[in-house]
């Protein structure tokens, strides 16, 4: 998921360098068209790339809905006007980083538009609906607190009466050395 102010969940933000905890509010949108499900891509720092569902930080002062809204039209260029969850909430905490991630995951039910990325943080390169086919290889390279909820809701489907979370762990202080373990919920 991409961030406002080009920081990256999963990456260290400026301000932990300097012993501060950062706490991050995050939304992502899950969004079909048929059985398709759309997937943006993103180059992250270094050059790094994976594939999410869009979405990405709240603004302060922003609701959850507005946020979602505004960032998966900002990434995708659908304008979602109705949407149902939470789905799922998403709990990480990466003490070694120095950060905290709450993400609530909602469901489009309607929206208009056509697929153009303008994603004035210059990490989604690229939005598509990703057959079912291919969904788990382009999920293969995200953070596994993104991809086991997501792929948990595709098999299951349950609805925003029975919302599940889902906690992890972090461990490790860069990408290369990170271990992430599944917490009680």
């Amino acid at each position: 998921m991409t961030v406002r102010g080009g920081r990256e969940t999963e990456g260290v933000p400026r301000d932990a360098e300097a012993g501060t905890r950062h706490v991050w509010t995050v939304a992502g949108g899950l969004v079909e068209r048929g059985d398709r499900l759309l997937l943006v891509r993103n180059v992250r720092r270094g050059g790094y790339e994976d594939w999410s569902p869009p979405g990405g930080v709240i603004d302060g002062g922003e609701s959850i809905l507005d946020g979602l809204t505004r960032e998966v039209a900002e990434e995708t260029g659908l304008r979602v006007q109705r949407w149902s969850g939470p789905l799922y909430e998403v709990h990480a905490d990466a003490p070694d980083m120095g950060w905290t991630m709450r993400c609530e995951v909602h469901r489009a039910v309607d929206f208009v538009g056509e697929l153009t990325v303008d994603d004035p943080d210059g990490i989604v390169a690229e939005a598509v609906f990703v057959a079912p086919v291919e969904r788990d290889e382009a999920l293969s390279g995200c953070a596994r607190w993104v991809r086991e909820p997501l792929q948990a809701w595709l098999e299951r489907r349950w609805d925003a009466s029975t919302a599940r979370v889902f906690r992890y762990i972090v461990h490790g202080s860069s990408r290369d050395d990170l271990r992430v373990e599944r917490a009680e919920s």
